[in-house]
């Protein structure tokens, strides 16, 4: 299924439009003809182009087989309920909701745990909405503005008076996060997505040039590093993407967790000695 578009090719279903329109923008979305649709969610062709044309309405359990098959996310399968005449199904609270007292804790014990390397939360826009204790120590020279919340994470890292300046590699990491920005747009549809996406790919590349050798070792070709220059010398990561799904929890699935592994022994030295100094001036 391709899903990498960046721009949507016709203008989205508005809310009161029927329920036909949202599927058929969904399943043109998702390059899927009416036939490659009915087959995978097993309802026949001719029944599922009455649903689009108006012609016919779809039970609510026809919506959801529908929108799973064609990987709609929670947000959207609420507005396809409703589009449909049904009540949304998906809960959506901010995360320090008590309901989600649970799930804000297991966030923050998998960001501890990962410390003494850098591990973040973000939102489904980037933003973040919490980190471990090892972040803060790598936002050295950032300009305030940027680090005030919401913090948004692309933003930080790609802007000129952000990391952009200190990321060895940044014209490779650039690549990524905007090939990722993309996927996401892609996955999604969100306008606030593909409004950032346009912000950032529109920051100028800053002069700087850190000389930072080449992605070397096993992990060459394999996952794109992220190379930060610091004031303990040439950091490098890997990272990683947790996401914490819920079959029935807008904000959860729209939750995620970006954690940095060290790729070579110099960074693990370089994070013990900036913990340990970090520890020493807080004593």
């Amino acid at each position: 299924m391709d899903i990498h578009a960046h721009r949507p090719t016709e203008q989205r279903p508005k809310a009161g439009d029927p329920f036909g329109a949202h599927l058929r923008h969904w399943r043109q979305r998702r390059r899927l003809s009416q036939l490659d649709l009915a087959l995978e969610a097993r309802v026949s062709t001719r029944h599922l182009s009455y649903v689009e044309t108006g012609r016919a309405e779809p039970s609510r359990e026809m919506v959801l087989r529908l929108a799973e098959r064609l990987e709609v996310p929670l947000r959207e399968r609420n507005a396809l309920l409703v589009a449909a005449g049904y009540a949304p199904m998906y809960r959506q609270r901010p995360l320090d909701d008590p309901e989600l007292a649970a799930a804000r804790r297991a966030v923050d014990l998998v960001l501890k745990g990962h410390e003494p390397f850098p591990a973040l939360a973000v939102d489904r826009h980037w933003n973040m909405v919490a980190c471990n204790a090892i972040v803060p120590l790598l936002l050295e020279g950032a300009s305030p503005a940027l680090l005030a919340p919401p913090i948004n994470v692309l933003r930080l890292s790609l802007h000129p008076e952000g990391l952009a300046a200190r990321i060895a590699n940044l014209p490779q990491w650039r690549a990524h996060l905007l090939e990722r920005l993309q996927q996401q747009i892609a996955a999604t549809e969100d306008a606030v997505l593909a409004d950032l996406h346009d912000e950032l790919a529109a920051f100028p590349m800053p002069s700087v040039s850190h000389d930072a050798p080449a992605s070397q070792g096993e992990m060459q070709g394999v996952v794109v590093p992220f190379q930060l220059m610091s004031s303990a010398g040439l950091l490098s990561f890997i990272s990683t993407t947790t996401i914490f799904g819920s079959p029935v929890d807008v904000t959860l699935q729209e939750l995620a967790v970006e954690s940095f592994f060290p790729a070579d022994a110099r960074t693990v030295e370089a994070l013990n000695a900036m913990v340990a100094e970090a520890r020493a001036a807080s004593d």
